[in-house]
């Protein structure tokens, strides 16, 4: 009980820390926080339009978060999670270059499981890249995603670019049959219940089943996982292909929805704003959603405060990093044994300074 009651206060601390900083910073900038923090609140939920753009915004931060996530219950820090995302998007443009696609619900499938695809086997590029050569996952996801990036940019203004497109480089539209379109009729796509899904599904994977026990097992001690025999490189790279299918859909979705081609629009920061969301939610696929949804605030927030205080619209970009600075330090907090510090007792000795003892 207590443990979860600090899974859900620290977090809660470290955003919280980080909105009264960021108030400090617009402060020395001549805005009033007061003010900023309303105008934050009602560019994320003060509206139903506003509503529609964080639930849009926070549909591809719940994927790229679950790439972070699902290795990370294996052990592993994968933080590429951009890379999968543009290949993803990537794979869903070019496949109605290399197969005629149905102009229906079916096609649509195809073009996410393409996106799916590609984005798992990327990130599990980097699982097998630390399994079976001894490299840093961190770092190689992280490189990877640059490569990814560049190849995106490669063939987007190479051999797929659409000659209609002249100032900015973009592959042929999607079939308006092949789009994914809003709930209701509003803006918010049918990405953000696929996102939603993909939480619960994998938060019962995890907990539920015999091979999410495994995965956990496999990262939270990996010599006693040997020992039972558990298989732990196909577990790992399991892992890393279920979190970049993820990151993977996202993209893909984020073609089909929103953009209706692959662009550099598309290399917006989600993959690298859900390792934020990760970690804040403690690589639980639950509480991603939640998460999820106040960062899309955050993001959707950022027009309205150029518009109403004149703050640059990647200002939000810096709240997101000062909480993910604090969360970072909340988790320091977290590993500090306050029962033992009880115990501590200060000896001041005459003919020397003070030292703490601990009492036995």
């Amino acid at each position: 009980m207590r443990s979860t009651a600090n899974d859900i206060a620290l977090p809660v601390f470290a955003i919280t820390a980080a909105l009264l900083l960021f108030g400090v910073f617009v402060w020395f900038a001549g805005v009033d926080p007061v003010e900023m923090w309303v105008v934050l609140f009602k560019g994320a939920f003060g509206s139903w339009f506003s509503w529609q753009n964080t639930l849009q915004r926070a549909a591809p931060l719940m994927l790229t978060a679950l790439c972070v996530a699902i290795p990370a219950r294996a052990g592993l820090v994968i933080i590429g999670g951009e890379g999968a995302l543009v290949l993803g998007g990537l794979a869903c443009a070019a496949l109605p270059y290399a197969v005629p696609l149905p102009a229906n619900f079916a096609g649509t499938v195809l073009l996410c499981a393409a996106g799916a695809v590609a984005g798992g086997l990327w990130i599990m590029l980097a699982g097998w890249l630390r399994q079976y050569r001894g490299i840093n996952e961190t770092i190689s996801s992280l490189l990877l995603a640059y490569i990814a990036i560049g190849l995106f940019k490669h063939l987007v203004e190479g051999v797929l670019r659409d000659p209609a497109s002249l100032n900015k480089p973009a592959t042929r539209s999607l079939d308006p049959g092949l789009g994914i379109g809003g709930i209701g009729g509003s803006d918010i796509h049918w990405g953000l219940a696929v996102g939603v899904l993909a939480c619960i599904a994998l938060g019962l994977w995890l907990r539920a089943t015999t091979s999410g026990f495994s995965v956990r097992v496999v990262g939270g001690n990996p010599r006693t996982a040997q020992m039972v025999g558990l298989p732990a490189n196909r577990l790992i790279l399991a892992a890393c292909a279920i979190g970049g299918a993820c990151a993977g859909t996202a993209g893909a979705i984020e073609v089909a929805a929103v953009h209706t081609n692959a662009n550099a629009s598309l290399i917006a920061g989600y993959g690298y704003a859900g390792i934020l969301v990760a970690f804040i939610a403690r690589q639980n696929p639950l509480a991603i959603i939640p998460v999820a949804i106040l960062f899309g605030g955050f993001g959707a927030a950022g027009s309205l405060l150029q518009r109403r205080l004149g703050l640059p619209d990647a200002s939000v970009l810096v709240l997101q990093g000062m909480a993910f600075v604090l969360i970072l330090a909340s988790e320091g907090l977290r590993m500090i044994d306050w029962s033992r510090l009880k115990n501590v007792r200060v000896r001041r000795p005459a003919d020397a300074g003070s030292r703490a003892e601990v009492a036995p």
